[in-house]
């Protein structure tokens, strides 16, 4: 399977619609419309995973840069290494702990005097 963002689409599309779109250039396996979480308004961008590479390949080269609506549609694949395997929320952010110098300490500001 290979996992394909496509994004600028009208806000106002439905799953079959997008799914009619992509059909013809190959077998869908899932599709994933990204929908804002509260008021589940779509966010102009789905997940696509596509049963061959060939498809995906044609899903590309048909669909990216063409024009829907005001916008021209994006079709990039998603590469794994970018998604967490245990995590299928979304990539995984990673922090990192900053250390200070001693010499950076806030430094008090006199306080005003009272009226």
């Amino acid at each position: 399977m290979v996992k394909l963002f496509v994004g600028g689409f009208p806000l106002d599309i439905d799953e079959l619609n997008l799914a009619m779109l992509i059909a013809p250039y190959g077998d869908i396996e899932t599709l994933k419309i990204v929908r804002d979480k509260k008021t589940r308004v779509c966010k102009g961008y789905a997940f696509v995973e596509m049963k061959t590479r060939e498809g995906a390949d044609e899903v590309m080269f048909a669909l990216h840069d063409s024009p829907m609506g005001k916008n021209k549609l994006s079709v990039k694949e998603v590469f794994e290494s970018a998604i967490s395997k245990s995590n299928d929320t979304g990539p995984v952010a990673t922090y990192q702990k900053v250390s200070r110098d001693i010499k950076s300490e806030k430094v008090k500001r006199p306080r005003r005097p009272s009226s």
